[in-house]
């Protein structure tokens, strides 16, 4: 090993497995340069690489970098980089995407939160994890975190005829007309209803485009069914152009949310709690199978790539099959 000055500043200078090394310690001074030079030996011997003592990037400009990695891997599969671009889309708004990515700990990826259920905050989180353990493979951090998911569990309940009778006459607007919608079109809510604007409406041919969705196969048409004709025809009356719940409060322009709504018309009814809003969509999906019989249908209508995913939104029950064992008689 040797040091050598330059500048004022002392830079370092040796090798490891025939590779060299040197570079600045970016310190003047000499103890403090041994200690950096003791560093980055030790690193060199133990990775065959010499971590920089360099700032490392924030998460929102090392953004770029990974981004054009996941876009150049021809391995990926499409549907992983859609998973990881959705990913970055929670991930943009959180304190994370400000900090630098070495600073990046396992407490703060535990203290995120996103919408949604256990699917939405492991799709952020994987996009974490899979982000920082790339920054290590570069050499642009020295070890990621470990990022611990959380549990899934598959979504038990729907909102089916049944329940929709229960809940409609305790939903006020907008909730009843977004209820409506989720269950007769199968639309998500966040993303696509309260997003919907006017110019996509085909009323000639009773169906409406969705133009942004959780992903490319998302941009999809979906039915327009007859009271939903009459519940859209009843808000362009008095709108004409633009969103189709526009909201004076929120920045965006658009209706975010109707949580509170949706729980104090589940609490009216006496509804358990983990029955949520998503709920319709899960109804729409075992519906609209049990009817058609035409699964390639229903995963179009939905928005999914995968049968896997769709399988997902089936809660069937075993009544049809009871009925084909009772013909067994002996």
């Amino acid at each position: 090993m040797a040091l050598h000055r330059r500048g004022g500043v002392y830079h370092y200078h040796f090798w490891v497995d025939g590779k060299r090394y040197r570079g600045s310690t970016k310190k003047r001074n000499e103890a403090a340069a041994r200690r950096v030079e003791s560093l980055l030996l030790a690193q060199a011997q133990e990775k065959g690489e010499v971590l920089l003592r360099r700032r490392s990037p924030v998460l929102r400009d090392f953004k770029t970098r990974f981004f054009e990695w996941i876009q150049g891997n021809t391995k990926l599969q499409q549907k992983t980089k859609d998973y990881y671009t959705n990913g970055w889309r929670l991930l943009e708004g959180t304190e994370v995407a400000a900090m630098r990515i070495s600073a990046i700990t396992r407490d703060d990826a535990d203290r995120l939160t996103f919408p949604g259920g256990p699917g939405n905050h492991n799709n952020a989180l994987r996009t974490l994890r899979r982000m920082l353990g790339k920054a290590e493979e570069w050499n642009v951090i020295k070890a990621a975190p470990k990022i611990k998911l959380m549990q899934e569990q598959a979504r038990q309940r729907i909102i089916d005829a049944h329940i929709e009778a229960k809940l409609l006459p305790f939903c006020k607007q907008p909730l009843r007309d977004v209820v409506m919608i989720m269950r007769d079109s199968g639309m998500r809510n966040q993303k696509e209803v309260f997003r919907m604007r006017w110019e996509h409406l085909d009323w000639a041919n009773d169906r409406y485009f969705v133009y942004e969705s959780k992903s490319p196969k998302g941009r999809r048409f979906v039915p327009i069914s007859p009271r939903v004709r009459q519940a859209l025809l009843a808000r362009h009356e008095g709108q004409k152009e633009g969103w189709v719940f526009p909201s004076k409060r929120a920045k965006c322009g658009h209706l975010t949310t109707v949580n509170k709504q949706f729980e104090k018309a589940r609490e009216s009814v006496g509804l358990p709690k983990d029955l949520v809003l998503y709920c319709a969509r899960h109804g729409f999906g075992t519906e609209m199978y049990r009817a058609t019989k035409n699964l390639f249908a229903v995963m179009n209508v939905m928005g999914h790539t995968a049968v896997s995913t769709t399988m997902k939104y089936q809660h069937q029950d075993i009544d049809e099959v009871t009925a084909v064992a009772s013909l067994r008689v002996q």
